[in-house]
């Protein structure tokens, strides 16, 4: 007999998908940051949460899918409310985003969920869909700003959404330093200066 539905579909037998998606996702975050991403393999996963290997190949049918979805848990969708202010948006994202940069595990889920969306070509479709998901908001402070009058016009959303999501995750994962206020500060200051109207 088949779990509870969500959705409409099935999750099939044992426990069902909301239930399992806490405890799954929580030892895919303890095992990358108490041993690192090579920790995480399915079955140290499955031990870990305490269900089997095919309910979690039935939710997440490839490693990948499962990082994505351990990362959204951490670097998820963020809404920012409309404070009538460009600059007070986006340090508002920033901030938010650096207390997640500042958890214990995070550089290395990122490191690990970068590094394994590039050995595919192209990148897993559940990964840009992630990405897009993500910046959404950046780009919505974006989009108000122009509508205010605050930002050109012209600025080219995308690359200036690219910018802005780079920076903390750069400084953490590349440059191996943890991203601080100071950094948040310079970046929403370099980033308004860049794009506001003359």
């Amino acid at each position: 007999m088949g779990g509870v539905r969500r959705n409409g579909s099935e999750t099939g037998p044992g426990r069902p998908r909301l239930e399992m998606d806490g405890p799954v996702l929580g030892a895919v975050i303890d095992l990358i940051t108490e041993k690192g991403m090579s920790a995480v393999t399915i079955d140290a996963v499955a031990a870990r949460a305490e269900v089997s290997r095919a309910a979690i190949y039935r939710r997440w049918p490839t490693k990948h899918d499962l990082l994505v979805a351990a990362a959204e848990t951490r670097v998820g969708e963020h809404d920012v409310p409309d404070q009538g202010s460009f600059r007070a948006e986006l340090a508002m994202l920033l901030t938010a985003r650096l207390q997640v940069y500042r958890m214990p595990g995070t550089n290395r889920l990122l490191a690990g969920l970068i590094g394994t969306g590039a050995e595919h070509e192209p990148a897993p479709a559940v990964y840009a869909v992630y990405t897009e998901r993500i910046t959404e908001q950046t780009r919505r402070i974006i989009r108000r700003g122009i509508a205010r009058g605050e930002v050109r016009a012209e600025v080219d959303v995308d690359a200036v959404t690219t910018l802005i999501a780079a920076a903390l995750p750069f400084r953490l994962v590349a440059e191996l330093r943890p991203p601080d206020d100071s950094l948040v500060e310079q970046v929403v200051d370099l980033i308004t200066r860049a794009v506001e109207t003359p």
